[in-house]
Formats: C-alpha cells, sequence, structure tokens
C-alpha cells in the first residue's frame, strides 16, 4: 500500500462578525457615523454599541443589508448622523487654492494631488464625497457637487468602488504609520547625536548664559512678530465679517497660513471676484 501523499492546507481565520459587517459598509471613510473610520463603526456594532442605522452614505439599503446580517429590523436611517444624497465629488477652486496642504491632510483615501504652496486638485475617480476635505480649507475654495443624479446611498455607489476606497485607505493609514516611526527614527537618532561629552559639558557652561540670552532674544523677537501677524488677522477677520465677507474655516490657522489667506483673498479683488462666485479660467491663472 503506497504511503499517503501529503496535502497542502492554506488555513485562513474565519470572518468575524465585525470583518463581515465592515463587508458591508461603503468605505466612504466620511466619519458621519460618529467613528473615525468604516471599521471602527463595523467594531461598535459588532460590540453592540452602535446602532445599524448610522451610515448615511450606505442610506436605507446600508441599513437593510446589515439588519439582515444581524437579524435585527429595517429601521429609519438616524437624522443625528445625516441624509441619504446623491454621491458628491470635491472640487477645488484651483485659481484661489493657496496650496496649504490641509485638505490632503484631511482626505481619507489620497484623492487630492499638489504640493506645499502649489495648486492642489482632485482626482475624480479616487474621491468617496465625504466631505472631510471642506471645513479644513482656509480660503473655502472646495465645493461638493452632486454627480449621481437622483441615484442616492447604495445606487450611487458600487461594490467595486467600495473595495477601492478601503484598499486606500488602508495603504494610507499604512503609510502614516510607516512615516510616524521613520520621524520618530529621526528625532530619537537627533537626540542622541546631542548628548554632550563631560568635556563639552563644561565647555557649555561657560558659555551657555550668552547662548541662553541669545536664543531667548530671537524667540522672543519670532513670537512678537507671530502675535503681530494673528492680531492682523483678527482685526481683517472682524472688518470683513461686518460686511459678511468673511473666510470660513480659518479658526487656529498659523500665521503662515494666514498670510496666505490674506493673498488669496488680494487675488480675489485683483480678478474682480465676490467670495462664492466662479472664477473665469485663462492661462495667467495657472
Amino acid at each position: 500500500m503506497p504511503p499517503p501523499q501529503a496535502v497542502n492546507v492554506t488555513a485562513t481565520a474565519p470572518k468575524t462578525l465585525a470583518d463581515r459587517i465592515e463587508d458591508l459598509l461603503p468605505q466612504t471613510q466620511c466619519t458621519k457615523c460618529g467613528y473615525p473610520a468604516c471599521r471602527p463603526y463595523a467594531e461598535a456594532i459588532a460590540a453592540g454599541v452602535a446602532s445599524h442605522n448610522q451610515c448615511p452614505p450606505g442610506g436605507i439599503e446600508g441599513v437593510a443589508r446589515l439588519a439582515r446580517l444581524l437579524g435585527k429590523p429595517v429601521i429609519p436611517l438616524n437624522p443625528e448622523n445625516g441624509v441619504e444624497r446623491p454621491r458628491p465629488l470635491a472640487v477645488i477652486d484651483e485659481s484661489v487654492c493657496i496650496g496649504c496642504t490641509l485638505c490632503m491632510q484631511a482626505c481619507p483615501v489620497d484623492a487630492i494631488v499638489g504640493a506645499a504652496k502649489q495648486m492642489h486638485t482632485i482626482i475624480p475617480e479616487l474621491c468617496t464625497g465625504c466631505d472631510l476635505c471642506v471645513p479644513p480649507c482656509p480660503v473655502d475654495c472646495i465645493a461638493m457637487i452632486p454627480v449621481t443624479g437622483d441615484k442616492t446611498g447604495w445606487e450611487a455607489w458600487t461594490q467595486h468602488d467600495a473595495d477601492a476606497a478601503r484598499d486606500r485607505h488602508d495603504r494610507r493609514l499604512a503609510r502614516l504609520a510607516s512615516e510616524r516611526e521613520a520621524a520618530e527614527a529621526r528625532a530619537a537618532a537627533r537626540q542622541a547625536g546631542r548628548q554632550p561629552t563631560e568635556a563639552s559639558n563644561v565647555q557649555a557652561s561657560t558659555v551657555a548664559p550668552a547662548t541662553d540670552d541669545a536664543t531667548d532674544n530671537a524667540d522672543a523677537k519670532k513670537r512678537a512678530i507671530i502675535q503681530a501677524a494673528l492680531e492682523r488677522a483678527r482685526k481683517k477677520k472682524e472688518e470683513l465679517a461686518k460686511l459678511g465677507a468673511e473666510p470660513k474655516n480659518t479658526e487656529r490657522v498659523s500665521a503662515d497660513v494666514q498670510a496666505q489667506i490674506d493673498a488669496a483673498e488680494e487675488r480675489r479683488r485683483r480678478l474682480g471676484l465676490k467670495r462664492g462666485d466662479a472664477p473665469e479660467k485663462n492661462d495667467s491663472d495657472h
């Protein structure tokens, strides 16, 4: 009798309830459910601490999908989380964009491309319509435009779209984690390189007072410049507020970004634009 032949078997972990719930979510990563992404929301539903009606992008069809999985009734979408709507697409007014990169940092699926102090643009095929890029924009140059007509929820979004968006989101999280680790490693290396020897400690102690005074004076001057810039920005916003024309989303921005906002507003005036007007495209704008 011949010996039995070995059979290669690949073991796969069975899907958890959270995995199966996540598979049914539209993966827009919009946070409207009250959680930072689709995966945490799925885990919250699985744990029984979140309801299955908190996902506006999925709409009532999404509620029904989750209800079937969980053996629960189909209930209306919770209005506190938003409303079912046609899928929007983010569009940047490129003639006004100041290149602050805040929208890029907010996008959960890396659908925005650009560089610091350079014009940004949306890649339409990658945008999930999550709205997260709108609030951080200090010059209010991003609009959300409906692009699916009367189709809403899962009628305006396919499973292929959802799978692709989840993949991009996961890759972004991995990239950010890698960048954080690299930054921490660089910081640790710099700190290690600054550890002085005993001899250099003695030498440094003889010049420390003068060095400290110079550093303190430079820091004080820098703080004064930044404070003056912020005060100018505050007064300008107060003046614009009286006219009902203040920029949106400008709380807690840096002096550098505020200067860019001022430059963008000056460009609006040169172009003869009022806030909210659509600029005419011409070669000089690019």
